[in-house]
């Protein structure tokens, strides 16, 4: 499968000059990457487990994402009292529309990196790696004015202006999003057309700690999204290692 890799290639080009961009670009930047890792997702879902499993995942992420986002803007359920700002483009009930993108591009390299781990382990490992990735996102679209929250306390030590409730609700929605997608997707075990997705799991594993680390400012949200995503990640390289 040419395609899925070709798109990753083009992301991981955009997310290596995002933090060479400011402004306006880099908001193009953000909202581009969104778009392609969207692409990304649903179509390798397409191609490696056919249109059930593509259906499955945008109802799951897509439109549940969707859902969730505008109770959350409507009610501050369950993510805390939060508002967007208009530099992510059009919004609908105050939610852009890139952002149901974004929980559907990092659920389903999340699932299919849990399933090269026991079965009664697979969901709670990718609910809690897709949660674990808004470690690294909400403190670098914070820093960049794209969301505020009413009231980002009490917040992780290092990371400010985030609630500790936002992370919870995250986790709380991801679990649900990922026991819907075993239920509707009818997913089969791992696959070698994996191995594009998988790159981007570790990908973004490994970048999103270095920028926040180097490029970004965010020393907090480098450590603590290293250690909370890492536990996640790196059972399954662990995994994947190669044996003798």
């Amino acid at each position: 499968m040419r395609l899925p890799w070709f798109l990753l290639g083009t992301l991981v080009l955009l997310q290596i000059c995002y933090p060479l961009t400011a402004g306006d670009t880099r908001a193009g930047f953000t909202v581009a990457t969104v778009l392609i890792g969207y692409v990304l997702s649903v179509s390798h879902a397409c191609l490696s487990r056919g249109p059930r499993a593509a259906l499955a995942l945008i109802g799951t992420a897509t439109l549940g994402g969707f859902a969730v986002e505008a109770l959350g803007v409507a009610t501050g359920f369950p993510f805390g009292t939060y508002v967007y700002s208009g530099q992510l483009g059009p919004k609908l009930l105050g939610v852009p529309l890139i952002i149901p993108l974004a929980w559907t591009w990092m659920a389903w390299p999340a699932w299919l990196a849990a399933q090269r781990l026991p079965a009664r382990a697979r969901i709670v490992v990718a609910a809690v790696g897709l949660a674990a990735w808004d470690l690294f996102l909400d403190p670098q679209m914070v820093a960049e004015g794209y969301w505020v929250w009413e009231s980002p306390t009490p917040a992780l030590p290092g990371v400010p202006g985030i609630p500790i409730g936002n992370y919870l609700g995250w986790l709380g929605f991801a679990l649900v999003l990922m026991t819907a997608l075993w239920k509707t997707a009818g997913v089969k075990g791992p696959q070698p057309e994996d191995a594009p997705m998988l790159a981007l799991w570790f990908w973004t594993y490994a970048s999103s700690v270095l920028a926040h680390a180097v490029f970004l400012d965010l020393p907090g949200s480098a450590v603590w999204g290293g250690v909370v995503m890492g536990a996640a990640v790196l059972p399954v390289a662990w995994r994947l290692r190669p044996r003798r």
